[in-house]
C-alpha cells in the first residue's frame, strides 16, 4: 500500500499514530533510514520539523533562506577564546540540508576510516565500506562534472592553483543533467540534483512510509529502557509556533535530526552520556575573493565543479570551488557609500574560491532558552594556526592566476595587493574579526565502542537502550574534512540495513 505526505499544520486535532519504525528528520540521515526500512517491509513514519517546498521553478535567494533555511542561515556558533564565530547554515525543510547543499559527493577519505578502525571501529575498513558508498552513489547518481560546465572563476583559480605546481580536480556531485545555473544551495529549480527529497523519500512513500511536515519532536517515549515512541508538537502552519500535541508509538526510534538537535531530543529524553554534545566538528571554511581587470561573470557555471586537496591529507586544508550569489557576494565588500558603490560595481570581475580546514572537532551543543540549542566552538591551536596560511595560500593562488587584488574574509580589511599582501599581519588578526562560515556539523552523538567516551555503539545504537538509533552526521567519530553528504547517507545505509537484519532475524 502506498504510503503519504501530509503537513501536521494542516490536520486538525492532535495526531496519534502507531508504527514499526519512527524516523525523526528526513535529510541525508533519516529518509536513506526511512526508505530502507520501508523498501523491507516494515511500517515507517517520519516526522520532519519543516515544511515541503518544492522548488521547481526556482525560488530568489531571499526567498530559499526564508522558508527553507533554519533560522533564516543567522544560526551562530559562538567562538571561545580567539577562535571566530561561526555561521552554521543548514535546512529546515523536507529533505533537510540534502536540498540547499552544491551536491558535492566525497567518499570518508580512507586515513579518516583507518583513524575511526584505531579506535576500535573495525567494521568501518575502507574494504567494508566500499560496497555502501557504490550503493548510494548508484541511488544518488554521483557523476564527475564536466569540464565544460566550470565557471570562469573555477578557471581561474586552476591556473594559479597549477602554477604553484598543482591540479584541480573534477568534483563528484549527485546530479543528473545539471546545466550550470548555479543556483545548488538554494535548491535546485530543474530537479537536476538528486536530494533525498527526489531519490529518496519518493521510493520511501511508494512503499509505504506515512510522511508528516510540521512536527517538532520534544522527547523519546521509553517503557524502562526500551524507546516505545515520540511526543512533540505540530507546528501552527503560519506561526510556526508549537499549537497542539502528536504521539506517535513505535517499536523502534530513529532520531537522525542532526547535530544541533540530536542532543536537545535525548536531553530531554532523560538520556546522558559524558560527551553527548560535545566534539562538535564544522569543518570552518573562509573565502578569498580575487578582482581581475577582465571580466569574470563566475556565476556562469556550476557553484561547485572542482577541488584541490594537495594540503589535506598533511595539514588538513581543502579548496572548493564555490560562487555565492551576486547579491550577497557584494554585501560582503568592504567600504561605505560611493567607495563600496564603486566595488560593488566590479562583481562581474570577482572569482571566488573557498579553503577548509579538517578541524579537531571543538565545539559544543548546550540547551538553549528555547528550542534552538546554543553552540559554542573553541578551536585547536593547531587549527587556529592554520587559518593565516589557507587565506595566504588562497591569496598567492588568485596573484598567480593574474588577480588584481584579493579581498580577504577580515572584517574591515580594504582590498590586499601583491605587495600589501606580504606586510599584511594576518597573523595577528583577532578571531573575531574572521568571517567564517559552515555547512557541516557532524559529531555531537559519536559513534564508539565504550559509552564513556561515545554516544552510540558500531550499530548505530544509543548504549544502555533498547529499540533507539541515531542515523545522520551526529555519529560520525570525528571530523571528515571533506564535505560529509555522501558520509552520512551512507553510514545510514548501513545502520538501516544492520536494523533490517535485526527484524527478519528475531522473526
Amino acid at each position: 500500500m502506498a504510503g503519504s505526505l501530509q503537513s501536521a499544520s494542516r490536520l486538525a486535532g492532535a495526531l496519534e499514530l502507531d508504527c514499526d519504525v519512527v524516523v525523526v528528520g528526513s535529510g541525508a540521515g533519516g529518509a536513506v533510514i526511512a526508505t530502507t526500512l520501508a523498501e523491507a517491509g516494515q511500517d515507517v513514519v517520519v516526522l520532519e520539523e519543516g515544511p515541503h517546498v518544492p522548488f521547481t521553478g526556482g525560488l530568489r535567494p531571499s526567498e530559499s533562506i526564508r522558508h527553507t533555511w533554519r533560522d533564516g542561515a543567522v544560526t551562530l556558533a559562538v567562538g571561545l577564546g580567539d577562535s571566530p564565530s561561526i555561521n552554521v547554515t543548514a535546512g529546515r525543510c523536507l529533505g533537510g540540508s540534502s536540498t540547499l547543499t552544491g551536491g558535492v559527493c566525497f567518499r570518508i577519505p580512507e586515513h579518516v576510516l583507518d583513524g575511526w578502525v584505531g579506535d576500535g571501529l573495525t567494521e568501518l575498513t575502507p574494504q567494508k565500506m566500499a560496497p555502501w558508498f557504490e550503493q548510494v552513489e548508484q541511488d544518488i547518481h554521483v557523476e564527475e562534472v564536466p569540464r565544460d560546465l566550470r565557471s570562469r572563476s573555477t578557471e581561474l583559480f586552476g591556473d594559479g592553483y597549477a602554477k604553484l605546481g598543482a591540479e584541480l580536480k573534477p568534483m563528484r556531485r549527485n546530479t543528473r543533467g545539471c546545466n550550470g545555473c548555479g543556483r545548488c544551495n538554494f535548491g535546485c529549480p530543474h530537479k537536476a540534483k538528486l536530494s533525498v527529497d527526489i531519490a529518496y523519500l519518493p521510493r520511501a512513500i511508494a512503499a509505504g512510509a506515512r510522511l508528516y511536515t510540521g512536527c517538532l519532536v520534544d522527547k523519546v517515549v521509553f517503557s524502562g529502557t526500551r524507546a516505545t515512541g515520540v511526543r512533540g508538537s505540530i507546528l501552527d502552519f503560519d506561526s510556526q509556533r508549537p499549537a497542539r500535541p502528536f504521539t506517535v508509538r513505535a517499536k523502534r526510534v530513529v532520531l537522525a535530526a542532526g547535530a544541533m538537535f540530536n542532543p536537545l531530543i535525548l536531553w530531554k529524553s532523560g538520556v546522558n552520556f559524558p560527551v553527548l554534545g560535545q566534539h562538535l566538528s564544522l569543518h570552518p571554511s573562509f573565502r578569498v575573493i580575487g578582482r581581475f581587470d577582465q571580466p569574470v561573470r563566475g556565476w556562469e557555471g556550476a557553484m561547485q565543479s572542482a577541488y584541490g586537496d594537495r594540503y589535506e591529507r598533511d595539514e588538513g586544508m581543502l579548496f572548493n570551488s564555490v560562487y555565492v550569489p551576486n547579491g550577497v557576494l557584494a554585501a560582503t565588500m568592504p567600504g561605505f557609500g560611493n567607495a563600496h558603490a564603486q566595488l560593488r560595481g566590479q562583481v562581474d570581475h570577482l572569482g571566488i574560491f573557498g579553503g577548509m580546514l579538517h578541524d579537531d572537532a571543538q565545539g559544543r551543543v548546550r540547551r538553549g532558552f528555547g528550542r534552538e540549542p546554543i553552540m559554542s566552538y573553541r578551536m585547536s591551536p593547531r587549527d587556529r594556526a592554520r587559518i593565516p596560511i589557507l587565506l595566504r595560500r588562497m591569496a598567492d593562488i588568485w596573484f598567480a592566476a593574474g588577480a588584481r587584488e584579493v579581498f580577504l574574509p577580515v572584517f574591515g580589511a580594504p582590498a590586499q595587493t601583491p605587495d600589501s599582501m606580504k606586510n599584511f599581519p594576518l597573523e595577528q588578526v583577532k578571531g573575531r574579526l574572521l568571517e567564517c562560515s559552515s555547512q557541516h556539523p557532524l559529531g555531537t552523538c559519536q559513534m564508539g565502542v565504550d559509552p564513556r567516551h561515545s554516544v552510540v555503539d558500531a550499530r548505530g545504537r544509543v548504549w544502555g537502550t533498547d529499540g533507539l538509533y541515531v542515523g545522520c552526521g551526529s555519529v560520525m567519530p570525528s571530523s571528515l574534512g571533506v564535505n560529509p553528504q555522501l558520509a552520512i547517507m551512507t553510514m545510514a545505509l548501513r545502520t538501516a540495513q544492520l536494523m533490517a537484519d535485526e527484524r527478519r532475524a528475531s522473526a
